[in-house]
């Protein structure tokens, strides 16, 4: 049975950021902008907590605990901001956002 190396693990996290970062480029809808924010940053974490495996360390396993605990209050924050805008400008699709006051 064959073991998984670091390289399996940073290209999963590659693969994953990628596919974030295709999604904050292509998509439109602010929701679907933001769940792909999300999705790059827990490809940032799955590469630190790789490298923290493999170095046989817990610094990065560490690191990952602040950020997933930064990245729940970033997700009521964000949510927050987007029923806000929803509220008063009746969408949430970029591309009809042109001001941020009225």
């Amino acid at each position: 049975m064959e073991h998984t190396t670091l390289a399996h693990h940073l290209l999963l996290a590659g693969l994953l950021f990628t596919a974030g970062l295709a999604g904050v480029i292509i998509r439109r809808n602010l929701l679907v902008v933001y769940m792909c924010l999300e999705l790059m940053l827990a490809a940032a974490t799955l590469a630190l907590v790789a490298f923290s495996r493999f170095n046989n360390t817990m610094d990065g396993a560490i690191l990952v605990f602040f950020v997933i605990t930064v990245a729940a209050a970033e997700v009521a924050v964000g949510l927050a901001l987007i029923v806000a805008l929803y509220r008063r400008t009746g969408t949430v699709s970029s591309d009809q956002l042109n001001t941020l006051c009225d």
